[in-house]
């Protein structure tokens, strides 16, 4: 009964970390359509500020861990490069895509991130798909074309820039899941993420350079930017870990998998998106890549995942 019990409150971690990752987007979405906030400025704003408070936690919990990593050559350089090369795209790719269309669009279209690792451990070995991994190719495929054209093959839905930067979110969530394998084995997630997120602002606030520009802060500002920053990043990320280790990587993504849902829903009542019915259709399609990947032979998963 106890691990039962056990079992459903790491289960719930994962769903509601599921639900906070898609309220993140949400609120990206409130803050570049009623505010005018630019994706690049919340990009090094979000890394930074998510950044330090998961710093703080890791020098709270596990400090000896967090200057293991820091005294390392080799670990250090890894997570500056999982900082800049993963994280950055990652974040950056995702919410330019939400501010050239919508949270809901643009989290699915990062869903075929796990599609594309896919695709290139089977090139690595050298081998072609398993029917599983080719029907989730085929309903990959199927489901971005829906979202980008309903169909229509002499015409796009979704502007240009969406489905560009769409893309290349996946891309971005693929480099962010392969970069830091070996770190992960050795470090604590927290204290990888947390200087992999400070590592990536730096650039990021160079580039931008926020504090020379404009932005207009009022209080529903200050408060969208703390539901991305504790509730979106800190809470779901946390939360999301903690399910891992109670309930195992591939229930916890399978759960997880509410976060499509979760932006879709909270972008269509919050801010009113419109959504055709053929759009669901696609988010079902690309949602059920996930899932169908989920249901791996484990020992396949584990080989995956190792695989770089």
């Amino acid at each position: 009964m106890k691990k039962h019990n056990s079992s459903a409150f790491y289960s719930l971690m994962a769903l509601v970390g599921g639900i906070f990752w898609g309220f993140s987007g949400t609120c990206g979405q409130y803050l570049f359509q009623v505010k005018g906030f630019d994706s690049g400025w919340l990009t090094a704003m979000r890394l930074l500020s998510s950044g330090l408070i998961l710093v703080v936690i890791a020098v709270l919990s596990a400090p000896r861990d967090l200057f293991s990593l820091l005294r390392s050559g080799k670990d250090l350089l890894l997570t500056i490069a999982f900082g800049i090369i993963g994280i950055v795209p990652c974040q950056y790719c995702y919410l330019t895509a939400i501010q050239y269309s919508n949270s809901g669009t643009a989290t699915v279209l990062q869903y075929l991130g796990p599609v594309m690792i896919m695709l290139l451990v089977c090139l690595k070995e050298l081998r072609l798909p398993t029917v599983v991994e080719a029907a989730a190719v085929v309903l990959a495929i199927c489901g971005t074309f829906l979202i980008a054209t309903h169909g229509n093959l002499h015409a796009l839905m979704i502007s240009k820039e969406s489905l560009f930067w769409g893309l290349f979110s996946a891309v971005g969530y693929v480099l962010y899941a392969i970069i830091p394998t070996g770190l992960m084995t050795r470090h604590s997630s927290v204290v990888v993420s947390g200087l992999g997120m400070i590592f990536g602002s730096i650039p990021m606030l160079l580039l931008i350079r926020p504090w020379q520009t404009v932005v207009s802060f009022d209080a529903e500002s200050w408060l969208v930017m703390a539901g991305i920053v504790i509730i979106g990043t800190v809470l779901a990320y946390t939360m999301f870990m903690h399910s891992i280790g109670g309930i195992g990587p591939a229930k916890a993504s399978l759960i997880a998998c509410i976060e499509p849902v979760a932006a879709t829903l909270f972008s269509a009542v919050w801010l009113h998106t419109t959504f055709a019915k053929i759009d669901l259709v696609g988010f079902a399609m690309i949602v059920g890549t996930v899932i169908l990947l989920t249901y791996l032979p484990k020992k396949q998963q584990r080989r995956e995942i190792r695989q770089f």
